[in-house]
Formats: structure tokens, sequence, C-alpha cells
């Protein structure tokens, strides 16, 4: 990281500098009080609303240099943002063998309750053992299926089990390249699960309040870290699962299920040849069609569901590869990150229409550090986006907060902050209640700040002080 090489050159006094600038940042503050016509929402689900990373919030802050940081929670490893309801705030983590489910008090950070739950998980490739995979909240539970494949029911009220099921030991699965990623599906009475087993089942559905196995569908396609979703086409719903995993040769593709049976409408191949590579871009479905996208020399394409509920393939395109990141459709055009390197991520505009990308930026700044001879480029890398009150907020892959216009024309930084700097910030950013939720998955390279989940006031209120 470039930052890491001149960490060295601080001198005590900087360094203890920031630090007391860190802790006085860190000092209780209330939330500014929401604007009478702000638009606000819970966010229960992975990415939001049909898990799409789009945010129905209104009259929010657009001057990032007055963003002011409410609480921070420090937290173990996890690769995960939270999600919000009703004023609590849900999200896993881990340490070591140790799981944690935490509820807190969204507005003060003040922990509600915790669940512990012991088991094992050693990444082969060296990465934390925290869950990769979103809590969700539905009636009166929280879900999560967590890296070592418990799959857990807790009650929201007060955190205790309601029912389990360890889907890596039921069904045998082997442990994939990164463990178990795929967020479960909410779909009416149903939690449907991207199980993954070695001929099958690849997904199950299970009774979300009792845990029971309800159906079983596919047999050709492993497990991926792409998180299923569900649509309504031909007035029928559908569930799309964009599977794969660990297997020689490397297979697998879009599956189309009917929620009702399991039945499957059709299974679409998409998959690099590569050996070790994954399917982790959840599709994005507008109107008649499905987006799905991979690196690893993969690429995109479009499909269109008709009326049979086949799938028709509409182009192919590597002008947005999407890794683990969702672009966001807007008015005939795909937004996106494309990339499978941080080196070599670029922001892409793609014309759905065609397939090919309108432009493709690849965005750096430079910043002067206290302490530091010589400016730092920073820039995007693997960002997040997420579409919310007429604009682009974007998460930087290093910890700088952005607004950003967007449009077939070209993207305009409006504002733009640095919150912290450490590397593997993955989680997308999450605004409920005109609170804005980011999660620092590792430590901060300038100030040494742990990792944690941080909170700050995004609200605007014209008539508050």
């Amino acid at each position: 990281m470039i930052v890491s090489k001149h960490k060295k050159k601080f001198s005590s006094s900087v360094v203890s500098l920031i630090v007391v600038l860190n802790v006085l940042c860190q000092l209780e503050a209330e939330p500014k009080p929401l604007d009478a016509q702000a638009q606000t929402e819970d966010v229960t689900d992975f990415l939001g609303k049909n898990r799409k990373p789009v945010s129905a919030e209104t009259h929010l802050l657009q001057d990032l240099s007055k963003l002011n940081l409410l609480w921070e929670y420090e937290k173990s490893e996890s690769y995960t943002a939270p999600v919000i309801q009703a004023q609590r705030l849900y999200f896993a983590h881990s340490k070591g063998d140790q799981l944690y489910v935490d509820c807190l008090n969204s507005e003060s950070g003040a922990r509600l309750w915790r669940f512990e739950h012991q088991r094992k998980y050693n990444d082969s490739y060296g990465y934390g053992s925290g869950p990769r995979g979103s809590v969700l909240v539905d009636g009166e539970f929280v879900y999560l299926h967590d890296v070592a494949g418990e799959l857990l029911c807790l009650n929201k009220n007060d955190g205790k089990k309601v029912w389990s099921v360890n889907t890596s030991v039921f069904y045998k699965v082997p442990q994939a390249f990164f463990g178990v990623a795929s967020t479960p599906l909410i779909e009416g009475k149903l939690l449907i699960v991207n199980v993954g087993a070695p001929n099958g089942p690849c997904v199950v559905a299970f009774d979300k309040t009792t845990g029971r196995e309800q159906w079983v569908s596919g047999n050709k396609w492993l497990a991926s870290y792409a998180s299923p979703v569900a649509a309504t086409f031909n007035g029928q719903r559908r569930v799309l699962v964009f599977a794969g995993g660990k297997t020689r040769p490397p297979v697998g593709g879009l599956i189309s299920i009917n929620p009702t049976d399991g039945s499957i409408d059709f299974e679409f191949p998409w998959r690099s040849s590569t050996y070790e590579s994954v399917n982790a871009s959840t599709p994005v479905v507008f109107d008649d069609k499905v987006y799905i996208s991979a690196t690893y020399d993969t690429g995109a394409c479009l499909l269109q569901i008709q009326p049979d509920f086949s799938a028709k393939p509409l182009w192919k395109s590597e002008d947005l590869s999407s890794h683990w990141n969702t672009p966001i459709y807007e008015e005939g055009y795909l937004y996106g990150i494309n990339g499978r390197h941080s080196r070599t991520a670029t922001l892409v505009c793609l014309n759905v229409e065609t397939g090919k990308k309108v432009w493709e930026e690849r965005m750096t700044w430079e910043e002067q550090l206290s302490g530091i001879d010589k400016p730092i480029t920073f820039g995007l890398q693997m960002a997040s986006l997420l579409k919310v009150d007429g604009n682009y907020l974007c998460l930087s892959e290093l910890g700088h907060l952005l607004w950003l216009g967007l449009s077939p024309q070209g993207v305009k930084v409006l504002s733009k902050c640095r919150l912290f700097t450490a590397k593997q910030t993955w989680c997308a950013p999450i605004i409920s209640q005109g609170l804005l939720y980011i999660s620092q998955n590792e430590d901060d390279k300038l100030t040494g700040k742990t990792p944690r989940l941080r909170c700050y006031d995004m609200r605007r209120n014209e008539n508050a002080n």
C-alpha cells in the first residue's frame, strides 16, 4: 500500500497530534434532527431493498467536509455491512473461533444484546475468519449464514437462538476458496440458501420460522460468492442464483428457480475457465433483463427473460467485468467498478442497449498528509457505489468517501473526505434514517485504529444549529 512505506516518517509529535484529534472526533454526539421533509427507510437486507445499492433517503449532507462522526464500535474480523430496523442495528463479526452477532442502538452504538457461537474456520488464502454474508432481519427474526456454514435464526429482540442448521455438515459441503459468503434470501415464508453441495442440492429453501427443509434444487454447480435475488417476470416470482464454486473444471452460472416448488426454468453457464476464480457479483435485474458478470477474463452478459421463462442472451461484453461489486442501473446505463485488482480497477459507464462502455475513468488524486514530505496518491480502487438523494455516494477501498455525479456525459466529484486509511474496505456504505454506517475492516495505517463500525451524521436540516 502506498501510504504504509511513508509511515516511518511520522514524527512522534505528529502521531500524537493525530491521536489527539482522533480522540476528539470520537466524542459522543447527538445526531441532528431529521428534516420534516426527509424521506427515510430501514435497511434490513444485503445492499438494500431488492438487493440493489439504491436508497430512498433524502435531505442528506452534501458537503462531506462537514461530516461528523457520531460513534464508533470496535469490532473483530468481518467483511459484512450492518442492517438497521427501528433504531436497532445488527451485524456479525468473529474473534478466532468465536462468532458474534451484535445488536446495537443505531443512534448511540450502545450494545443491546450479543449472541455468541463457537465454530472453527481457517481461510485457505490467509483472509480473516469473519463472516462474509450479511445479517438479515425479517419479522421477529435475525438470520446469518456464517463463513463456516452455520445457518442461524435468532430472536431479534433478545438474540436467543430459534433454530440452526450447519449446511456444511448436513449437506457435506467441502470448504470453498473463501468459505461461505453468499447471503441467504427471504422470499415469502422461505429462507433460500445457495448451499452448493457436490452433486446437489445447489439451492435449498428452508421454512424461515422452523428451519425445516422445504425444497431442494439443482445438482450441477456449487455455491458461489454472489447473493441470490428475487424478481417478478411475466407476472410470476422467480429466484435468480448466480452459482459456481471450487471445482475442476470450474463451472457455474445463472439459475432461474420457481420459489413455489424449486423447479428450474434454465441454467445459463457463465464462469471463468480459471480454476482459482469465483462468481461473486450479485445479479442486477431491471425490466425483463438480468445482468451477470465476473472477472478472471470472464466479462459480462445481459439476458432477457422470455415469456416461457427461458433466457435469451442479448450481448456479451468485457467492458464492465464486475468482481464482487454490484453495478447500479439507471435509465439505460450501468455504473460500476470494472476489474479484478485494486491497481487496475476503473469506474465505468456501460450502455445496456449495446453492452459497450460509454466512458471509463481510473480516478486518482493526491493528498498532502501531515508529517509526510510528498503528496500521496489515492484512488477509488475496488470501491462501492450507493445511489441516493439524486447522486452517487462512493466509498473507496482505502476509506475515502465521495459524492459523485454520474451520467453518460461523465463523472464529477462533488465532494470528498477521508474517513480513515485502511485496506479491505469492501463493504458497501449503508444509510438509514439519515445516518451513514461504514465498516472499517483493517487497522488504520495512519492512526493505528483497529477495525470498527463507524456511524456518521448525514442529516441535512436547514433549521438545525
